[in-house]
């Protein structure tokens, strides 16, 4: 098993940070042709957690936000094509909800039924974003 990192924004390194932005845009950007500003200014800040495995190179990622009224995002969930199958994105999941409270996320809506067993559930209408990609808001009660 890959190493399990797990860092605030002002504790990533230069290096650790564009090795997550490298696998976010080679992922979200290229391999999904989803062209969108990657860069959103939220993942530095002090309350902002980064979650990821690596072996040298970043093979999957999440970020935790605090949204107002502290409810939690998930965000930005990643694998490498290479690391796929794995259960990588998983273990995140696990090590994210470690921390408690209410959580919501923006699920690609062919992966709602990974969210689901987590205990988030569908809340509105499926959406599609700029990119054309269908989406669901998703949310876990605390």
């Amino acid at each position: 098993m890959p190493t399990l990192h797990d860092a605030t924004g002002p504790e990533l390194t230069a290096a650790q940070l564009h090795d997550i932005l490298r696998l976010r845009v080679d992922v979200f950007v290229v391999e999904q042709k989803a062209a969108y500003p990657e860069l959103d200014g939220r993942d530095l800040l002090p309350d902002t957690r980064h979650l990821w495995f690596a072996d040298g190179n970043v093979l999957s990622y999440l970020r935790v936000l605090l949204d107002p009224g502290g409810i939690r995002r998930i965000g930005r969930v990643v694998t490498a094509a290479q690391s796929r199958g794995q259960g990588l994105a998983a273990h995140l999941m696990d090590a994210a909800l470690t921390i408690p409270g209410e959580y919501v996320l923006d699920a690609q809506t062919y992966v709602q039924g990974f969210y689901a067993r987590y205990g988030f559930a569908a809340e509105g209408p499926e959406y599609t974003d700029d990119d054309g990609i269908p989406h669901i808001r998703m949310r876990r009660p605390a």
